[in-house]
């Protein structure tokens, strides 16, 4: 009797764990849609988005394919700098702006880690190793593989299964290096899937939230060219990415008391022509200017977007200032705000003020 009761008690049991073990796989197991597979177009698409983007540093390298490992040490016109991280890039820019009519140079302090678009590194010991590596790289603005017009923003989690699709893991990725090893690991016989949704940055700034791998997908598609991915060696085209006319209006007329702080003409340097000339910016499209007690009125108008927001400045009796300029750089440091117009290269008109 106590052996009969025994046995139902063990199958009582057996089929309870059983039970409860069938429920928890359903509620952990792996949406097959979701799942993602080794050298599957999803996982080609996220890793050439994760992939190091190689035209950061342009500026340093002239190299699309790689980057120099921070921080490094350069010279740039004589002047001494270490470069910590991306920001610093704008100290070269800034000192390569300062004059027009001299020679920039920049010289890099080896030896110097470079870092390829898969992150795999190399140790460069001289500027001719250097130029080797970067002769191996695709030229100006050529298709390459890298997708630079959206950002994944992390943390991303992703859940890993087992073969009875059961929850084993759950791993977090912080950045786009431990995202693309992540899937560069993937081997056929893994379960993964991620867990949506997932933010994306788009190339204006705006954001997208992805609620399935296949979203995803056709996100990752549909903005692979669909940006300037700024593939080049000039660094002064790309100044005013998130520039607007509202800001600049904004800048210009709550700061006060501009003077012209560069400007040439024709390829001429004019400077010192309208040397202590004071510049007043009004929201109604007026300019007030102010010298030895005369006064000179004109109108300006600034319209387009980015880095093709034209400015049209009218000063009747100061026509070294009348243009229809285009907004290349607004540069703001402590104390000081500068707004940079350019027409090609010998036309350029920068205002300077000590607002901030």
């Amino acid at each position: 009797m106590n052996i009969l009761k025994s046995l139902v008690l063990f199958v009582i049991i057996a089929i309870s764990v059983l039970s409860c073990r069938t429920e928890e796989t359903e509620l952990i197991e792996a949406p097959a849609e979701e799942t993602i597979l080794p050298n599957s177009s999803i996982a080609n698409l996220m890793q050439r988005t994760a992939s190091n983007d190689g035209s950061v540093d342009n500026i340093i390298d002239y190299a699309n394919c790689f980057t120099a490992q921070l921080p490094i040490s350069v010279t740039v016109n004589g002047v001494q700098l270490t470069i910590n991280n991306t920001n610093d890039y704008d100290a070269i820019e800034t000192i390569f702006d300062e004059f027009d009519d001299d020679s920039d140079t920049i010289t890099i302090g080896f030896p110097i880690t470079i870092v390829f678009e898969d992150y795999s590194e190399v140790t460069v010991s001289n500027s001719s190793e250097l130029m080797t590596y970067a002769n191996n790289c695709l030229g100006e603005n050529v298709m390459d593989d890298d997708i630079e017009c959206l950002d994944f923003i992390y943390p991303i989690s992703a859940s890993i299964f087992n073969i009875n699709n059961e929850l084993i893991d759950t791993i977090y990725l912080n950045n786009d290096y431990e995202l693309y090893y992540f899937i560069d690991n993937i081997n056929s016989s893994d379960i993964v899937s991620l867990n949506f949704p997932i933010t994306v940055t788009l190339f204006n700034g705006s954001q997208l939230v992805i609620s399935s791998l296949t979203e995803l997908e056709s996100t990752l598609i549909n903005f692979t060219n669909t940006c300037d991915e700024d593939d080049d060696y000039d660094y002064n085209d790309d100044d005013c990415n998130n520039c607007t006319p509202s800001e600049l209006e904004s800048i210009l007329t709550n700061c006060s008391n501009w003077i012209v702080d560069k400007l040439e003409r024709n390829g001429n340097d004019y400077d010192d022509y309208y040397e202590d000339y004071i510049f007043n910016f009004f929201s109604d499209g007026s300019i007030v200017v102010e010298y030895n007690g005369d006064t000179d009125y004109g109108t300006w108008i600034a319209s387009g977007t980015g880095n093709n927001i034209e400015v049209i400045v009218n000063i009747p009796d100061l026509p070294y200032c009348n243009n229809t300029w285009r907004l290349h750089e607004i540069e703001q440091y402590s104390g000081e705000t500068k707004v940079d117009f350019r027409v090609g290269g010998d036309d350029r008109l920068r205002y300077e003020s000590t607002c901030n």
